[in-house]
Parts: structure tokens; sequence; C-alpha cells
């Protein structure tokens, strides 16, 4: 099975997609599809589209998702974030789009009355149909019901013509790792404009484009690869300008080791090491344009970091060790890196926790798990990232397993095999130093399998093997 086989890309055209997800909106949400009922205030699953093009577009839906849970509707599932042409009315803006799920107590013309209410209170006016607006709120779906009235329709009559609002419902209704759906919404992007994005600082990063080198700084004298090099402010900044130079896209900065058997500093010992660096980097010329993430378990250690300017939360235990890291990050607004593992640094490679039956679904499943904790702690999906965990609770037989199943995933998929024993037990390779050329082999094999973002400590021949599959990737496209 394909690790993260969640969303599955489809080389289907536009209108068998469209027919495709009507059949499986119908199977998830409709047992009548041609009744019309009158619905009673009983707690209803409902799906919403959301769309913005004026203003600060993602603020907007932020606010629209506060204001709705305020009102009487608990967000529980997010689709992607798509940036896309404007339809019918075409000299506007770009659109932000997505949807989401959730449910409430209010029936179908109450939910309605407060969406009105949102927009109106968001400053939207009568203005040209389909034209500009902060944000735009349709029912798309109301529990199992149709509903037909003078002023609503359910499902929402004009679903199946808007690409737009297909690919994200495609999201909802194809992401569980338990279903047999193959449907998603990556199979529309390039469609009529349209691009996934997740969001960073100010920008809307779209991951597709090409594969993002991530370079390591540890700041801990204990890491497996270079610890003690990079303790002081000095050293550490050296060594950025060095990636930087290089090509690394973003910089991942740690502070505390998560080696096998590593003891777990307190939080206040891990900022003691972070902050003065971190500080020193944000400020070097050479990262304009560059990301900072701030590789930590502890809510308090991110909070931190992004106040002071780190844009990422890399988090090896995608909130396990830490109770308050989900609610934490979901008020940073930050992207956020889930990563698998079982158990902490000390216990994890202890025997228990290396069990399996099938290594891929098992850890794309617990790691779904996650993801939905995240989402029911404010964290929408659009703000998360994937790691499988190489070399975390895992064999060398696990590692390669999931190389070999990397798939496609609705949500970008960072991969961190740099310089790992697993590489040293194959290649009998003792020495962590030794371990580049193997890097380099299993970077090529993750990004060709659908990795995102590759974590590594030697950029400049990582690169050139990024660079090296993105080619062929492109061309694997083009010729489809």
């Amino acid at each position: 099975m394909n690790i993260f086989n969640l969303l599955l890309p489809t080389r289907r055209g536009v209108g068998a997609v469209m027919k495709g997800c009507r059949a499986t909106c119908y199977s998830f949400f409709h047992s009548s599809p041609e009744t019309t009922v009158e619905v009673q205030s009983q707690e209803q699953e409902v799906v919403i589209a959301m769309g913005s093009n004026v203003g600060d577009r993602l603020c907007n839906f932020n606010e629209a998702l506060q204001l709705m849970k305020k009102l009487g509707v608990n967000i529980t599932r997010h689709g992607c974030l798509y940036e896309t042409e404007p339809a019918y009315v075409t000299d506007q803006p770009r659109f932000l789009n997505s949807a989401v799920r959730g449910v409430t107590k209010l029936g179908p013309h109450e939910l309605l009355g407060v969406l009105k209410k949102i927009e109106k209170d968001m400053g939207r006016t009568n203005g040209i149909r389909h034209g500009p607006r902060p944000i735009d709120l349709d029912i798309l779906f109301y529990g199992r019901f149709s509903i037909h009235s003078d002023t609503l329709t359910v499902p929402h009559e004009r679903i199946w013509e808007r690409p737009f609002v297909v690919a994200p419902l495609l999201d909802l209704l194809g992401s569980s790792v338990e279903s047999d759906t193959k449907l998603g919404g990556e199979s529309l992007i390039g469609k009529e404009g349209m691009k996934r994005v997740l969001p960073i600082g100010n920008l809307l990063w779209d991951w597709s484009l090409k594969t993002s080198v991530m370079g390591i700084l540890n700041l801990t004298p204990d890491s497996f690869s270079d610890g003690g090099k990079f303790q002081s402010v000095e050293a550490a900044v050296s060594q950025v300008r060095l990636m930087i130079s290089e090509g690394a896209d973003m910089i991942d900065i740690g502070a505390q080791s998560t080696r096998p058997m590593a003891t777990k500093i307190s939080a206040e010992k891990e900022l003691e090491r972070l902050i003065p660096v971190l500080e020193a980097v944000l400020t070097m010329p050479e990262m304009e344009g560059k990301l900072v993430s701030v590789d930590t378990f502890y809510s308090k250690v991110a909070s931190e970091a992004v106040g002071k300017g780190a844009h990422i939360v890399n988090d090896v235990s995608a909130g396990q060790l830490d109770p308050d890291m989900y609610k934490v990050v979901a008020g940073l607004k930050v992207p956020y890196v889930a990563m698998h593992m079982r158990g902490d640094p000390s216990t994890m490679q202890n025997e228990e926790n290396l069990q399996y039956d099938d290594v891929c679904k098992q850890v794309a499943s617990e790691l779904y798990s996650k993801v939905r904790d995240a989402e029911l702690s404010g964290i929408p999906a659009w703000r998360i990232i994937i790691d499988p965990g190489l070399g975390f609770s895992k064999k060398a037989e696990h590692n390669l397993d999931i190389l070999l199943g990397l798939a496609a995933s609705h949500a970008p998929i960072l991969i961190g095999p740099s310089r790992k024993r697993f590489l040293g037990e194959i290649c009998n390779r003792p020495s962590a130093d030794e371990r580049d050329p193997a890097t380099i082999a299993s970077i090529t094999a993750g990004v060709l399998g659908g990795a995102n973002i590759v974590r590594v400590h030697n950029i400049r021949d990582n690169l050139d093997a990024v660079k090296l599959c993105d080619s062929m990737l492109t061309r694997r496209k083009s010729l489809a």
C-alpha cells in the first residue's frame, strides 16, 4: 500500500472528475437526492464553500471560520487552499477558495441566515453578481437531505460547473486512509488557472512547482551527525551562510537532540540555545526570501520562536509530547510539520514501538489521526505539512518500505533521511559524515515518489539530485 494514499492523482479529464465527484458526494451525503425535506434543528453535518478576492484573503477566511464557530458551526475538516482565476466575471482579482466540513444544530435556513450575516458583517455588498467580494460562503450540503425553497437549494445547484468548488470538496471526501475513494483535488490543478497553495507569512506557496531543500542547523552538543559544531552564534551563522549560498530554500533550526536515546532538556534550556542564533540568522541579508523553521516539540519554544520571526513549526512528535502544541500553533497561524513517531526519542526504538504489520498503512493511519486532532484544535489542513518520520520508531526495512511507498498527498510531504543510521547499516558506513551518497540516493527515491521538501545536511549535492528529479517529473508530466 502507498503511504499517504490519501489523495491519488488521476488522469481523468475534468468532466470525468466532476461525474465521479457527483456520485461520491451523493454516496456521502444523500439518501434521497430528489426529495424535498423540511429539516428539524438536530445536529447535522454540513459542507460550506469559501471564497475571497478582496483585501487580505487569508485573513478573511480566518475571520469567517471564527465567526462560524461563534455562531453555531463547529468546523471539523478543512479542504486544501486553492488560488484560482475568477469565473463568470473575469475582470477582477484572483480568488482564494476552499471548503470546510462541520456540524451544526442550526436548521438549513437558519444556517443560511448566519452565513449571510457573516458576509454582510465582513463587508460584502450587493454589487455585481459573481463580482469581487471579501467573503463568499455557500452551503454545498446539509446532512443527507435535498432542500428546495425560494431562498435555498441544497445541494448547491452550481457545484458541478465550478472546479474551484469541486477541488476542495474532493479533498474533504477523499482524504480518509480508511476509504477506497480515489478522488483528489490535484486532478483539477492547472485547470482554469487553479493552483493549490499553502500560506507562509504573507506568501501563498505553490509547493507543486519544485521540490524545496531544507538545510539542517543543529545547535546541540549531542546530535548524531554534527553535534557540537554550531553551538556558538558565529559558527551557526557561518553554516547558514554556506547552506544558503549552496541553494537552500529554508533553514530548520533545532536546539534539542532527537536522536535515539537522547536526553530531553527543558523548554527553557532549549530557548537559551535557540533564541540568540535565531535572532542572528533572521537579520542576515542572505535570508531575504528564505524561510526559517524551528524544530521543537515544546509549544513554549514554538511560540517564542514564531514571535521572533520563525515561519514554520517542525514538531517531531506531531503534538504528542506537549498537550498545548496544537492550540498554540493554531493561534500562531503558521505552517505546522506533523511527523510520525511512536513514544519519544528515548523510547522510540524500543521493541514495542517497532512492531508493524504494514508500516506504510499504519504510519499513514497514525499520522492521519494526529492531523485530525490538529484540525479539531484549530489548525486548518491547508497549514499542515506531513513527515513519515524516517529513522523514528522504524527499522531499516521500514524506512525502505516508506521510501518505496510514498505517494501524492493533499498536504506537502517532507522527508528527512539525511545521514541516518539505516543508511549506514545498509551501506556499511558507521560514520554519519560518510553517508552523503546514500542520502542522495534516498532523496532521489523520495522526490520521485512524491516528496515536496527534503531536509538535509549537505545542500549542494542533494540540490543537484532534486533538480534532476524535478526535471524528470516535469518531463513525465509533459508526456502523459
